[in-house]
Order: C-alpha cells, then structure tokens, then sequence
C-alpha cells in the first residue's frame, strides 16, 4: 500500500504538490492568507527636542575664561551664533557632537547665543539666551624676569641656578596665584615657590638644573580672581632652557676659583675676595668688606663698569677705604649690592691673600675668560666665608636649604 503525506505550508500560501514512485497528487492543504491581507499601523513616539547653552541665560559674572558649550538632543544642531555687540565669537562643533566656542571672551561683557536644531521632519528649534562675563575693578599683568635687573628672554638659554621668576602688575592672592601656575620641566623635577614679595614669585628645584633642561610656564590667569576685584588680564607663557651646567666653586681661603661644566673641571683661577672687616658709610649704614658666602647666581655681565667707594656709602676723600670713579674691565654681577667678578689688575695678591673690597678679584686673562663664557643664571658659590648672601640680595634661593625654601 502506497503511502500518502501531507505537506503544510505556512503563510506563504501556496500549494506544494509531492510525488512519490509516480503515484497520485498529495493533499494540498494552503495556509490562511489572512496575515498577507491585514495591514498595521505602528506608532513611533515623538522625542523632544532639548537645546541647551552654557553659561545658562541671565547668568553674570561670568568668566571670560570658562567656554559657551551648546548641546542639542532629539534633534541635529544646525547653526549657533554667538555675539557681543558687532563681534561675533568663533566656535566649532566637538566630537562628542556639542559646540563650543573656541576663543577667549572679554571682562564686562554681555553674549547673546542664538542656537537653532531640526528634528527629523525637519521642523526647527530655536534657542535664545544672554550672560554677562565678569567686570573687575583691577586688572593684573604677568611678565617673566631673570632677576631684578632683566627680563626673561622667551626661548634663550640659561645657567643651572636660574629660577622661575613671575612678577605680577600688583599684588594678588598667594594661593589663588599658585594655583594658576603651570610649571613643565624636561627631565621632570619637583619645586617649591618663594614669594620675593606680595607681586613676585619664585620657584626652584631642589638641586641645580641639569644641562639640557626644558623649562615651560604657564600662568592661567584669565577670568581668575586674583583678590578682591582683582583679575588677571590675560594667560602669559614662557620657556627657557639650560644649555650647559655651569658651577664655579670660589675658596675663600684657598684663594681659588675652580669652573665646572657638566661636572668636569675646565678651568682654576686664582682670586681675591674681600678683605674682611666692616665700617659704617656716609648715613649710617653697615658696610661690609667681607665677600658674602653660599650660592650666587649670575645677574648681568658688563664689558666695563664704573665702580667707586660711593656706590656703596663712602663718600669722604679722607677716607681710607675711598676710592674715585674708575672704570673696571670684564664685570660679571652676582648680587644687587655689587659684588663682581671682575679684572683687577693692580691686585698683586690674587691666590695669595683677600685685599678686595667685596668682588672676586681675578687676572684680565681670568675675568675675560668668565665674561666670555658665563651666562645670566650660572652659578658661583663661594665658600668659607664668615657671611652668607641674603635670599633677596640677587638669587640668593639656592643659599636657602630646600626643606626651608618658601617658609
């Protein structure tokens, strides 16, 4: 007996007809078609659209630091337009799909932002909001100085005693000051700030800087309070670089002023240094012989400088420790109060005995020498002296231990 089977088809609805050994057409059975026919309706809920601007609408004091962020959901941000009066402000779409202004605003002024976003019908959205930046009654400026006497050179070379050195137009708050400080230094070093006074401040590493150092600072000061209505004008920035690492080692005792760079001996030269002892100057003030003692840094050098007994308060002719305007050859300064390395020809006691009124005496040849080849921020430090050079008398930082540095 011949077996029949049926075969089922599913909403496809058409018949399948199976044949086995020739004999007679399978039962055809079709599926409904009811599903073909049916037509559904499926509803898509409606998002909507959400435009965003920060700093939020009505709001002041603002900074001009902080940016305009537009941010849009439900929809695609099409245009933002960003004003103040006849400027408008520049801006450019992020990749996380907000739009953010990419300059700077300014002090005391107000920002409309008109931002418009289309749906996916392409029905628009517009959003309208101002803010107010902040109005300081005072504003402060950064520059960069190598000491007192100059100021830093933007990408120029220095020595391995130079310190960081910001001086700010007026006096602001430590702390707030600090923390706008941007220090970078390649190879990486850890640092301490010294405050000079209430507008400059220092920083310093713990040990000298290494040939080849990178330094970069960045001071962040826009939109910053900096005091009570104070503000800083604007961001400021720097770099310098250490070239070589230079350490003159003076003896007061030996006599000897020895040249290291990079830790290699290059050059010893006999010297002079003051004679010692103290006297009091045309109004009253202390006046000592003694050449001061510790780390000195390298403020300027000069080709010829005039020095006289005056400059330092003994006025009087009778005196014996008066000397006239003369003009010395080959000065390189190391404090504000006028201590030298210079050429004194005339001192027949160089690596013998200490005759000088303060400066490191040395040979023509010698002082040439140190003019030719020290820089702004080398360091000189003298030894074995009974008196050691004031934080605030030049860079005196590295005179001062670093777990005291700051304090």
């Amino acid at each position: 007996m011949i077996q029949r089977r049926k075969v089922i088809i599913g909403t496809l609805g058409a018949a399948a007809v199976a044949t086995i050994g020739g004999s007679a057409p399978a039962t055809a059975i079709t599926a409904p078609a009811a599903a073909a026919d049916r037509e559904e309706k499926v509803s898509v809920p409606v998002v909507p659209v959400r435009l965003s601007v920060t700093p939020a609408s009505g709001a002041t004091a603002v900074s001009p630091a902080n940016p305009i962020v537009v941010t849009v959901e439900g929809a695609a941000l099409r245009s933002v337009d960003v004003t103040s009066g006849g400027t408008k402000v520049s801006g450019s779409v992020q990749p996380d799909g907000t739009w953010q202004s990419t300059g700077d605003l300014d002090y005391g002024k107000t920002y409309k932002v008109v931002a418009t976003a289309t749906d996916g019908s392409g029905a628009a959205t517009v959003k309208v909001s101002s803010f107010t930046t902040v109005k300081p009654q005072r504003l402060v400026e950064v520059t960069f100085r190598a000491n007192a006497m100059s100021s830093l050179k933007k990408g120029h070379a220095y020595g391995a005693g130079q310190p960081v050195i910001i001086a700010f137009s007026r006096a602001v708050n430590k702390a707030a000051a600090e923390k706008a400080i941007e220090i970078t230094t390649s190879p990486a070093v850890e640092g301490k700030f010294y405050w000079a006074d209430g507008r400059t401040v220092h920083w310093r590493p713990e040990k000298y800087w290494a040939g080849g150092s990178a330094i970069t600072v960045n001071v962040n000061v826009l939109g910053v309070k900096l005091g009570s209505g104070v503000y800083g004008k604007t961001n400021a920035s720097t770099r310098f670089t250490v070239g070589r690492q230079l350490i003159a080692i003076t003896d007061y005792k030996a006599h000897l002023t020895n040249v290291f760079i990079d830790g290699k001996l290059v050059r010893s030269m006999k010297c002079s240094l003051g004679k010692g002892g103290s006297t009091t100057g045309a109004n009253g003030q202390h006046i000592s012989y003694w050449t001061t003692g510790g780390p000195h840094v390298v403020l300027s050098k000069e080709r010829v400088h005039s020095m006289s007994s005056a400059s330092y308060g003994i006025t009087d002719p009778n005196d014996p420790n008066y000397y006239a305007p003369e003009d010395i050859e080959y000065c390189t300064r190391i404090t504000y109060s006028g201590e030298f390395l210079h050429a004194a020809p005339w001192n027949h006691s160089l690596g013998r005995a200490n005759l000088s009124h303060g400066c490191v005496n040395l040979s023509v040849s010698d002082a040439k020498w140190v003019y030719e080849n020290f820089m702004v921020g080398d360091v000189v430090d003298i030894r074995r002296s009974p008196r050691t050079v004031k934080i605030d008398n030049g860079l005196g930082d590295w005179a001062v231990p670093f777990d005291k540095y700051g304090h």
